[in-house]
């Protein structure tokens, strides 16, 4: 077996919760819920439905501001985005489009068009998202595929806290978050694709491609 995220061999039993089995990787410092426990993809949806992310909410939106800050101070406007995850309220879409930039947006519940994944983009966000990923290895090294050459990535996902607090961490409350990351995590996945990796804000992360 190898790590979901940076497979590498050197992974163990983290912890069993609620009859819940969790990985740790002894070199990103990852953690993801074994797949044995994943809910089926209708159940999924299902969930996904229920999330209310209102972009007229003044709350919500300075939420998302924390990863749209960093990112406008790294990009041009009327460059070409993804919003990657976008759920079914694509906020943090409709926010940058607002403030003059071009947006594409994708799902693969609610905005399907796979097609999007063959693009170059100057620019991906992915808002609480990545802990949604089942394949996170997979799902990063699509992203270097669809980066322009100085492209940004921006993740914003909660970080692992201590190994003490995560057995109560909030983040696990919630059935389809099944990997999670800490900012060496992040960085190992910087190293293997030769981006860098800067984390400006708590829970953030901006890579940038440095491939030509």
């Amino acid at each position: 077996m190898k790590c979901v995220i940076c497979h590498s061999s050197q992974i163990e039993i983290f912890v069993e919760i609620n009859t819940k089995t969790y990985w740790k990787c002894h070199t990103c410092l990852g953690a993801y819920l074994d797949k044995e426990h994943f809910l089926s993809e209708a159940d999924e949806y299902t969930h996904y439905c229920t999330h209310e992310n209102n972009i007229d909410d003044p709350l919500y939106r300075a939420f998302l501001s924390r990863l749209i800050i960093p990112l406008k101070q790294r990009i041009q406007k009327h460059t070409n985005g993804l919003d990657y995850g976008c759920g079914p309220g694509p906020a943090l879409a409709a926010i940058l489009q607002e403030e003059g930039y071009f947006m594409n947006k994708y799902d693969p519940y609610f905005f399907p068009d796979a097609s999007l994944l063959d693009k170059k983009f100057d620019f991906i966000t992915c808002s609480e998202t990545a802990e949604h990923f089942s394949n996170p290895h997979r799902e990063f090294s699509q992203f270097g595929e669809m980066l322009s050459p100085k492209g940004i990535l921006g993740i914003m996902t909660s970080f692992i806290p201590s190994d003490e607090a995560f057995e109560n961490w909030y983040y696990l409350r919630d059935p389809t978050h099944v990997v999670f990351y800490c900012e060496t995590t992040f960085k190992t996945i910087a190293k293997q694709r030769r981006w860098i990796a800067e984390f400006p804000d708590k829970n953030i992360v901006l890579f940038t491609n440095t491939k030509i």
